[in-house]
């Protein structure tokens, strides 16, 4: 019975542990997550809680009737970054992330 609780102590360590890394790596700038993520097995996505911890590191902070962050981004045929608050009050802004392929 003791070595079945040990090696469910362990298990439920091991899983915090993994838990905790993923929530680590989720708070990473793009570039540093791509790359965890791309070495990240794919039983890793079926036990660990990537969604909640997804929503929970990504989550915003604006409320109703804030304005949103400034950002630039660079246009896809060259030219010169165009920042959101350069088009604020011109033009309707609509931002689609994602991919159409």
């Amino acid at each position: 019975m003791r070595i079945l609780l040990r090696i469910a102590a362990a298990v439920a360590l091991l899983y915090l542990v993994l838990a905790g890394s993923l929530a680590w790596a989720m708070r990473q700038p793009p570039s540093v997550f791509g790359a965890i993520m791309a070495k990240m097995p794919s039983w890793a996505f079926m036990t660990l809680p990537f969604e909640s911890l997804w929503r929970n590191a990504r989550a915003g902070h604006l409320d109703h009737g804030e304005l949103a962050p400034d950002f630039a981004l660079n246009p896809a045929e060259g030219g010169s970054p165009v920042r959101l608050s350069s088009l604020r009050g011109k033009v309707p802004v609509v931002l689609i992330f994602g991919s159409y392929t």
